[in-house]
């Protein structure tokens, strides 16, 4: 479970901030499940002020180093202050890194939780998705066995939309850039039918790749996130689909006779790819060519802009949970998007990392606000742990459970508040 220190202040809906942030794991390790909570929830008079229909939760694969982005120390020494300094923000005392214009001017939008810490140094999200809170995590490839996400928690309550899928996570499987599947977001014990929707994309670079480092100079990868199942091979219409689609539930009619429970299974991936195939609402959701050239500008055409404007139109059309990793692929290795800066910490942060996600983030938010959607939507950004203090002999920063940052908008979060160390 994840702990989180500070002020136990209680928020307008009787709930502690101690409380919001560890509910996601107690029915998890054993107590109140999460759909029990949402029944009670229901049974409840429902908060008209903070209706939350959607998440869209951005994991910065590698642990983002907090101190030179949210949580700055100007009069620290040189050794822990680093190279960045501190700017204003859109909230008075509340500031940021210098590299993060945009981002300053939306902090009045969100409540920044500078205390989130636990006890696993390990890159999996596992934690921080399943609220799992045991002896160990060994999260570099998942096991059908572990706890499930709170995303497939979600859709096993049967809280979702018809036509488009209900959790789906960008731009692929978490650790992809390193041969991993991260345990994290799956369906674990609940099972496969309720894993995401992975996306996959095909990067282009617009600069020389041969020879560039991603932990020191990444080349800027650009993509969309695609759904292989809705690339149509030549001459496979609707129609054609369609008899498939029938022929297959015969073939399962008879399996299922036979006792095959296997079958049964494949029949419901095979259901769900189907129904992407044909589906409308999910067409249109991932073709972010429909919007405006100004609006794919503000986010930025390289794949990590290009996902959360997938994003913003999945939640639009109903899905009501998405994830992204900041991860991409260089030559079938770890390409630009990690944060993972043992080493040229500030020249990474400097270069691509955080005036990337100034760009892309600052535009969801502004995106959203425009549209009436925070209101509806929580926004979560965050990585799997922050950073040491110290700067080390590379001009990195190492891992740092004990310390690292949510930022959260819309759903009734605080606007503007930043939650500090007691």
């Amino acid at each position: 479970m994840l702990s989180v220190l500070g002020s136990d202040r209680r928020l307008c809906d009787g709930l502690t901030r101690r409380d919001l942030m560890q509910v996601g794991g107690l029915g998890l390790a054993g107590g109140l499940s999460l759909p029990t909570l949402l029944a009670s929830e229901e049974a409840r008079a429902v908060d008209a002020s903070a209706p939350a229909k959607s998440v869209i939760l951005i994991n910065l694969m590698g642990g983002p180093s907090h101190i030179d982005m949210f949580d700055m120390k100007p009069d620290a020494p040189a050794e822990i202050r680093g190279e960045f300094r501190p700017i204003p923000s859109s909230v008075p005392g509340l500031d940021v890194c210098e590299l993060m214009p945009l981002t300053a001017k939306t902090m009045h939008h969100s409540c920044v939780v500078r205390t989130h810490t636990h006890l696993y140094n390990t890159h999996s999200p596992y934690n921080m998705l399943t609220g799992y809170s045991g002896p160990v995590i060994n999260g570099n490839h998942f096991k059908p066995t572990d706890h499930p996400s709170v995303g497939s928690v979600m859709q096993h309550a049967g809280i979702g939309s018809v036509g488009v899928p209900n959790y789906v996570w960008m731009p692929t499987y978490p650790g992809h850039s390193q041969g991993k599947h991260r345990a994290g977001p799956y369906g674990g014990f609940l099972g496969q039918r309720f894993d995401p929707l992975f996306t996959s994309y095909t990067p282009e670079f617009r600069e020389t790749i041969e020879g560039r480092n991603a932990h020191i100079d990444p080349p800027v990868p650009y993509a969309a996130p695609q759904l292989p199942a809705l690339d149509e091979q030549p001459g496979l219409g609707t129609g054609r689909l369609g008899r498939r689609r029938d022929l297959l539930a015969a073939v399962d009619k008879i399996r299922r006779g036979l006792g095959d429970t296997s079958a049964n299974t494949l029949g419901v991936f095979q259901k769900k790819a189907l129904e992407l195939l044909t589906s409308t609402r999910t067409r249109d959701a991932f073709d972010i060519a429909r919007e405006s050239e100004s609006t794919r500008k503000r986010y930025g055409d390289h794949l990590f802009g290009s996902c959360l404007l997938a994003a913003r139109r999945l939640v639009e059309s109903g899905t009501r949970f998405v994830g992204l990793t900041f991860e991409s692929q260089l030559n079938g290795k770890i390409g630009a998007g990690q944060w993972d800066t043992h080493g040229n910490n500030f020249r990474l942060l400097k270069n691509f990392l955080l005036p990337t996600l100034d760009q892309c983030y600052s535009a969801l938010v502004e995106d959203l606000s425009g549209r009436g959607m925070l209101d509806d939507t929580l926004v979560v950004l965050m990585g799997e742990m922050g950073r040491t203090p110290k700067v080390n002999k590379s001009a990195g920063r190492d891992h740092w459970t004990q310390w690292g940052f949510y930022r959260l908008h819309g759903c009734g979060s605080s606007s503007g508040d930043g939650v500090r160390p007691q």
